[in-house]
Formats: structure tokens, sequence, C-alpha cells
């Protein structure tokens, strides 16, 4: 059986099987992650990020290749939680602008595609990680551009990719220390060599699911083409003072004399600044850095066509606007009904006790999630929307949430900045520092320093036998964590408790927070508190019924 050309029904089919088959091995994934706590989600997230795009997928008809690659993409996109979905969002973004407008694939074409997915990924990421996911989708792209050259036949080009996308992950340990150490492979390149199974199952005809055909017009579906995931960039720390958006109409006369290259222009302006989101469809260039010269940019992006929109901030003076804001052309915004804060604050908590925390402290939405449950791009989106503010900072409290938000406020045009807290009391800190007086970039300046101020202790479980950092752990055994790094093991919670603490505790800690989680009692919280007083006199105890799941305690120290 040979397959030579792709089409719409097939590739539709392919996406819903490769998803079907992630939803069947999510505990499998889940349970590859290195640190062995009960929010190990790299496979729920991968699970419910591409389940998005296929929902996407099934409202069309699947008559034109490009278009289902389309919607599955923007359903990825909009749906991606947590750094392993963002990251496969753009794979197939990168996969669906290389076959945008073609109504079948052929071999070649397919294998291009993946390796125009990786291209758009490793942008996508500040700072790759080699033996990840990233990885394994580099190597089996690079496979499946090799085979093309040989073969014709698609169905040749999935097993070619799909082969190296299992020898690719095993390699993963090799590349990845802690991976070695741990005995596992790449959880993210796991979940991605099961999509790809789905897929060649689906060319070989060992599995077909039927597609729910919901006819939609393409007007009624969010267009994202024009919006850019890929700028990760940390805002707070400004370097240079003007924050400067700019877009422009491409003029064909212009074009012919100076030719667009997105990758080259970026690479231009790189040099102009930092903070650098570059987008461009048919039509349009639009332009968002921190620049020292903004008339230097605008200058550049002018040579390709007529100035649209151009609006520059002096971040250092913030309320100084030396252009006027025009509305963008291709997005329409609902008149606010009531006037905008001036700023928002959005954050993120599981458990109603530290929710109410953050809101005592201003937080203006909580998004519930952090542990097993992390918030996707678009409950972000929503988040900013409802927040109704001029100014929006956004506070992850958690590692795998950062670059969902960050690709959140990419995709918005509200002014937006994501100060990296990785943990609740991180958050906690931050917005303590914030000042409603100040300018946004100062806000997260000031709200990043915060974050170095206090240390972050957790108790958890266990959810499988493993050894870490030299400790050997037990499924079902408490474990106590300090910031990223296993210190503490047993099966007795208080024991582990007072490890983890005495770790934590120096000579120049002050105050100790305790947040209550759901399964602790107010007996053996007091047992922790006298064990404190007894042990370090000179430290402060405030208490909290943060009643938040999985997390026995979260502790802070300052």
């Amino acid at each position: 059986m040979t397959v030579k050309s792709l089409e719409a029904e097939k590739l539709a089919q392919m996406f819903i099987e490769g998803a079907n088959n992630l939803t069947q091995n999510v505990k499998l994934v889940d349970s590859l992650n290195v640190f062995p706590v009960p929010d190990g989600d790299t496979g729920t997230n991968m699970n419910l990020s591409i389940t998005s795009g296929v929902k996407e997928v099934q409202k069309q008809l699947p008559e034109h290749v490009g278009k289902v690659a389309g919607a599955f993409a923007k359903g990825l996109l909009m749906g991606a939680r947590g750094n392993s979905g963002v990251i496969l969002s753009q794979l197939f973004r990168g996969f669906s602008k290389a076959v945008e407008g073609k109504a079948t694939l052929n071999a070649q074409q397919f294998a291009e595609a993946f390796g125009a997915g990786v291209d758009m990924a490793y942008k996508a990421v500040m700072k790759p990680v080699e033996g990840t996911i990233l990885t394994v989708a580099k190597d089996s792209a690079k496979k499946a551009q090799d085979a093309a050259k040989r073969s014709d036949d698609i169905i040749a080009i999935m097993e070619a990719t799909l082969k190296e996308a299992k020898a690719s992950l095993e390699r993963t340990p090799d590349l990845l220390p802690v991976l070695k150490e741990v005995g596992v492979v790449d959880s993210g390149g796991k979940g991605l060599v099961i999509i790809y199974e789905g897929f060649l199952a689906v060319l070989k005809g060992e599995k077909i699911v039927d597609l729910v055909q919901t006819s939609v017009s393409m007007d009624d579906l969010v267009k994202v083409e024009h919006h850019n995931a890929q700028s990760h960039m940390s805002t707070e720390d400004i370097e240079f003072g003007y924050c400067t958006e700019v877009m422009v109409k491409f003029e064909q006369e212009k074009l012919d004399k100076y030719p667009f290259d997105e990758t080259e222009f970026r690479n231009l302006l790189d040099a102009h600044g930092d903070s650098l989101l570059v987008v461009s469809d048919e039509d349009l260039l639009k332009i968002h850095i921190h620049a020292e010269q903004p008339g230097d940019v605008i200058t550049h992006a002018q040579k390709y066509g007529s100035l649209l929109n151009v609006k520059i901030e002096n971040m250092r003076e913030q309320h100084t606007h030396l252009l006027e804001e025009t509305k963008a052309v291709y997005e329409q915004k609902p008149v606010a009904k009531k006037p905008l804060a001036e700023f928002g604050i959005i954050t993120v908590a599981m458990g109603d006790g530290i929710a109410k925390m953050f809101k005592s402290l201003g937080a203006g939405v909580v998004i519930e999630g952090g542990q097993t449950m992390n918030p996707s791009t678009e409950d972000f989106v929503k988040a900013i929307s409802e927040v109704h503010a001029k100014k929006v900072i956004i506070l992850p409290n958690n590692s795998n949430i950062i670059m969902a938000a960050e690709q959140a406020a990419s995709v918005v045009e509200e002014e937006v900045v994501v100060v990296t807290s990785k943990t609740v009391p991180q958050g906690l800190a931050a917005l303590l520092a914030f000042n409603p007086g100040s300018s946004l970039q100062m806000n997260a300046k000031d709200m990043k320093e915060a974050l170095s101020a206090v240390k972050t202790g957790q108790v958890t479980f266990a959810v499988r036998d493993t050894s870490l950092d030299g400790i050997e752990i037990k499924k079902d055994d408490f474990m106590g964590i300090a910031e990223k790094k296993i210190v503490s093991s047993g099966p007795d919670r208080q024991t582990v408790t007072e490890k983890l603490l005495e770790t934590m505790i120096d000579e120049d800690s002050e105050i100790l927070t305790i947040i209550r989680g759901e399964d602790t009692t107010e007996a053996e919280t007091e047992e922790l508190v006298t064990f404190v007083e007894e042990r370090f006199s000179d430290v402060e105890v405030e208490i909290y019924e943060g009643n938040q799941p999985l997390y026995s305690y979260i502790f802070s120290v300052e």
C-alpha cells in the first residue's frame, strides 16, 4: 500500500487519531516526568492542547489541506497548556504555515512541513534545551526530509519519521543527565512519538476515526495567522527606553526594490532592542520592540510599504506618547462599557484559601490551576479581557505555566507583562511589591526582584518509586522539596517536614509563612509551630489556610 497524495480528510483523521492515541496514553506520559510529584502532567497538558486543536478541525468540512492544518494550529495555540503544550502548538503552527493554501500534499511537501514546524518551535523557545520534545521533533523531521529524497510514498515518510522519533527519544537521557539519573526518557518527546503513531495508523488504514463534520464559515473563526507566539523575551529588565509598535501595509513597488524576508528582518531589528516581535502575512507587517532609537525601527519598516499604525511610548516617562495609536485594521475590539482600570493583576492558584490571599492583596482575577490543571493560553486571554485594565501583570506561580502566559501576552492588544513567578510564595512576594503609583515596567522590575527575596518549600507525596539527588523515594512517601530539589523523604510527614524546614531556615531567616493544605490538621500544624519556635527561636511564624490539594504544606521563608 502506498499513499502519494495526502488529502484534507485523511490529514484531519491523522490529527484526530494522533490526539486519540495520546488520550489513551496520558498516564504513561505523565509518569515519565522527572519529579515524582502528583502534578507531573506533561501528558495531560499535551492532551488538552491537542484536543483543543481537534475540536477546531471538527468544526469545518475537511475540503482543503491548508484549512485543516490551519484550524488544527489555531485550536492548539489557544488551548496550549504548559511548556509541552506551547511547544506542541508551535510545531503544528509551523506545519500549518508550510501547507497554507495547498489542497493536497505530496511526500516532499509533507516532509518539509515537519521541518517548518521544528523551525517555528525553536524560535518560540528563548533557550532551547536538547534532550526534550524539541530534539525528538528536530531529529525526526530531518529523517522525514531525507526519506522524501528517496521515496514519494507518504506512508514511507511517516514510517521513517516515527522510527527516528523513537530512536531520538531513546537518546534523550544521553543529552539530559537528569533523565539518565532517574531512568526515564523525555516525557514531551514520548508524547510526540505517541501522536506520530496515531498519524501512521491512519495512513496505513489500521484505525480510522470518523469525523464529526460541522460546516462553519471561515469568517466565524478567529484568525490567528497575524499573531505570533514566538516572543518569549523577558520585558522586566528594560535596557531600551521606548516601547515601539509599527504596522506597515506592504506595497509591491517597494517590495520589488526591497524584497522582504521575515527572518532577515527580525535579525536586523534584534540589534536595535529587545522584547522583539515581528509578524507578517501577505498584506501586513507588524512590529513590537523595546528600542532606544525608535525612528530607526520605523525607517527600516517603511522600506516595505506605508505606515498604518505607529505607537511609541517612553517607558521611562510612561505617559508620553510621540505618535497616536490607530486601530488595527484586521482586528475589531469591542467598545468598553466601563472605564478601564489603570492596572489589572492576574494570578494562578489552586485552593480557595490561596485564592483569597491573592484577592486580598489586590489580584483582579485568580485563575484556578497550577497543579494538575495548568491554565491554557485561552484561559489567560479570557482573564486579560475580564480584568479590564490598560496595563496587565500576570503571575503564573508555576514554571510550567509561564510559556502559556507569555503566549497569551503575545496575542492580545493590551499591554501585558509576565512576572515569571514559579511558586505561590514568589507570587505573593511579587504582589506585595506592586505599587499602583509606578509604571508598568517599573512594577515589573520591582516585582521580579521580589521573587528572589523568598525561599519556597513544599511537602507532597511520591507517585512512584525513584531515586533522585541521592535520595531513595518510595511510592506514597512524603517528600520535602526546597525550591526544585527534593531534600527529604519518608513515610512520616512530620519528620519529612521538619527536615525540610531545617534545610530552608538559616541565621538570616526572619519570617516563616506556613500555608496549610486540605489534608492537614490544626494539631499537626501546631506541632510544627512548636518545632520551629524551639529550633529557630528568632523566626516569626505566620499561618494561613490555603486548602490546596496535593501539597500538604507550602512554605515561604524570608
